[in-house]
């Protein structure tokens, strides 16, 4: 089939690999986000999407919105026969979903119809979900609701930050969705709606939502630092100034009693009360500065007895 593949940040990349290595098809454009400006001199910058395409010598279309009807006009002159889409970014209008004419087809990372939304990996995680995975289906103007092509499953590991999981589910969902075009190309791959039931949410997990409770049960606030990294990071307060905690590990075994957002500090370690047991705070950043081991940074502030995080 002839493809025009929509993607953006990072963890499109394998996919856009896997579907330019096919034999079976060819990815005749990109379309993806305009540059954004990145870096301390906020300097435009491509995607990391658009950068592979230019590198594989791909046409790549960066639309303001997918309603503009130069992109629209492009699109239709192209005349894909479908659309496998990874992280775009954008939602796409009927005008575009009615040009290509086995659709377009999402790459989500979640077993739908759970996690509908933009976060699906981050939501998991803080869910506590022993298991996600990767479905792709046919987009369709509903959130995420389009029938279903194919699944794959992965464990959550008890130490996975968002970021790790969703590596994972990147690489092997590219294998799923090359397959999921070579079924629909030759006519053996059926779509299934999704269940009326199951159905749960992931939207976009903002700043705000990632400040630590540390009234919460320390496997709580564990899921929500490995939830929020790398992005937005998880957060507390100490001093009025925002501390980013970037690794913590139960701390089960400490017997002194801490209030929640007490810090405890040893030669070797830093610790923190919550709702339930102690949390020692591995990797943290405090503003404007590098990350620094917790306990290189409680020895630089010079943590003071009776001292809390949240404060």
């Amino acid at each position: 089939m002839r493809l025009v593949f929509a993607g953006t940040p990072e963890v499109a990349v394998p996919a856009l690999d896997a579907l330019i290595a096919s034999d079976r098809h060819e990815v005749v454009a990109v379309v993806t986000r305009p540059d954004a400006p990145a870096g301390r001199g906020r300097k435009l910058v491509a995607s990391p999407v658009a950068e592979r395409a230019q590198e594989a010598g791909i046409e790549v279309l960066k639309p303001e919105k997918p309603r503009d009807e130069n992109f629209l006009a492009r699109l239709r002159e192209i005349a894909p026969d479908c659309c496998p889409v990874v992280a775009y970014g954008a939602l796409l209008p009927k005008a575009a979903l009615d040009i290509p004419a086995k659709g377009w087809v999402n790459l989500h990372f979640s077993l739908l119809p759970a996690w509908r939304g933009a976060a699906p990996v981050q939501h998991a995680v803080l869910a506590g979900d022993e298991v996600t995975g990767a479905s792709t289906f046919r987009i369709e103007q509903g959130l995420d609701s389009g029938p279903v092509y194919g699944v794959l499953t992965e464990r959550v590991r008890p130490t996975d930050t968002s970021g790790d999981l969703l590596t994972r589910l990147a690489f092997a969902g590219s294998g799923l969705l090359v397959a999921t075009m070579d079924g629909i190309e030759d006519g053996t791959l059926k779509e299934v709606p999704q269940p009326a039931e199951g159905v749960t949410l992931a939207p976009k997990i903002e700043v705000e939502d990632a400040m630590a409770d540390w009234t919460a049960p320390a496997l709580r606030v564990d899921r929500l630092i490995r939830a929020c990294a790398p992005a937005p990071g998880a957060w507390t307060l100490f001093r009025g100034e925002r501390l980013k905690l970037m690794s913590a590990t139960s701390a089960a075994d400490r017997t002194e009693d801490l209030a929640p957002g007490e810090l405890a500090v040893t030669k070797k370690a830093v610790y923190v009360g919550t709702g339930s047991h102690p949390m020692e705070l591995v990797w943290v950043q405090p503003q404007g500065k590098k990350p620094m081991r917790g306990a290189d940074w409680a020895r630089g502030v010079r943590i003071e007895h009776g001292e809390k995080l949240g404060d």
